[in-house]
């Protein structure tokens, strides 16, 4: 599916909202001119038909992409060993996404990002390597970054990339900075191999991007940075963010800076709580907070701390 989405930069799914919207409306005409003078038998059949749509195209989410919630968790897959995981061990994975940032800035900003909107040969590599590495025998198709008419809700909803589960694209907030876009990128890929959990996706994104050059190593220590750092207390967050470099430090400002000018608090809390309640529905019973997964994964399996201590 992704590789036939994939020969167009139109997003297939505008295509299905906007056709099922004015196939809704025209049914809601043609049921209402066919039964004029019967209202409410004419609202009763408005309701089955619209029932039956809705249980056709769940039924179609189920088969494309949504049957992935069944899969078992990396924790149960994974060597996962729970006492690696204590507050020391997130202080020292934030100062190491640190010393990497840091290390990292100079020749990441040197060498650039792809252009948006095309698929990242390097990316995919070591994407594929990844999926290898947590047992995939054969990974999944990278799909080209899209753009969507979603994406102003993107950008109030602080909404950074999104799946789609019908046609299997993946969709970049237009807002995302370059340094930002390739562990999006790899999440959103991560969620087309089957990984539906947040954590997990943003486990196998980081080590997509890890095992890059350095813009990719430098996307994923960001995102790495962000996750450990909301874990700590206040002191320790501000120790470890007085150990970035004045290069880092402005990227992240960067990011926070376009996320406050796009925000709406409202669509924003509307938007989260609304993903929070979907994620739980579906077995995920972090909901919205299972974003933070990746950092017990790194530090409670080998195969992730392995690549923190290179």
């Amino acid at each position: 599916m992704t590789t036939a989405s994939n020969v167009t930069p139109l997003s297939l799914l505008d295509v299905l909202i906007a056709g099922i919207v004015a196939g809704w409306i025209a049914m809601v005409v043609f049921e209402w001119r066919r039964r004029q003078g019967r209202a409410w038998k004419t609202a009763w059949r408005i309701a089955v038909r619209t029932s039956v749509w809705t249980s056709a195209l769940y039924l179609f989410f189920l088969a494309s992409w949504g049957f992935n919630y069944r899969r078992v968790r990396l924790v149960d897959r994974l060597a996962f060993d729970a006492a690696r995981v204590d507050a020391d061990a997130v202080r020292a994975l934030a100062s190491t996404a640190v010393a990497q940032l840091n290390t990292l800035h100079a020749p990441a900003h040197a060498t650039g990002w792809p252009e948006p909107g095309v698929v990242d040969p390097a990316l995919a590599s070591t994407f594929a390597v990844a999926q290898r590495d947590l047992g995939a025998a054969r990974p999944a198709v990278p799909a080209r970054p899209k753009r969507t008419l979603l994406d102003a809700y993107f950008r109030r909803a602080v909404v950074d990339g999104m799946t789609d589960p019908f046609f299997l694209e993946t969709f970049v907030n237009s807002t995302v900075l370059p340094m930002e876009r390739p562990f999006v990128v790899a999440h959103e890929w991560a969620h087309l191999a089957g990984y539906n959990d947040e954590g997990e996706a943003n486990f196998v994104s980081w080590l997509a991007c890890i095992r890059g050059d350095a813009p990719r190593q430098y996307s994923g220590w960001l995102a790495i940075h962000s996750e450990a750092s909301a874990l700590l207390g206040r002191r320790d967050r501000q120790a470890v963010a007085e150990q970035l470099a004045a290069g880092p430090r402005d990227d992240l400002r960067a990011i926070a800076d376009r996320i406050l000018r796009n925000r709406s608090v409202r669509v924003s809390q509307a938007g989260w709580q609304a993903y929070n309640q979907y994620l739980k529905a579906n077995r995920v019973e972090a909901g919205a907070a299972s974003y933070s997964e990746v950092i017990r994964l790194i530090l409670g399996t080998r195969l992730g701390m392995a690549n923190v201590k290179e």
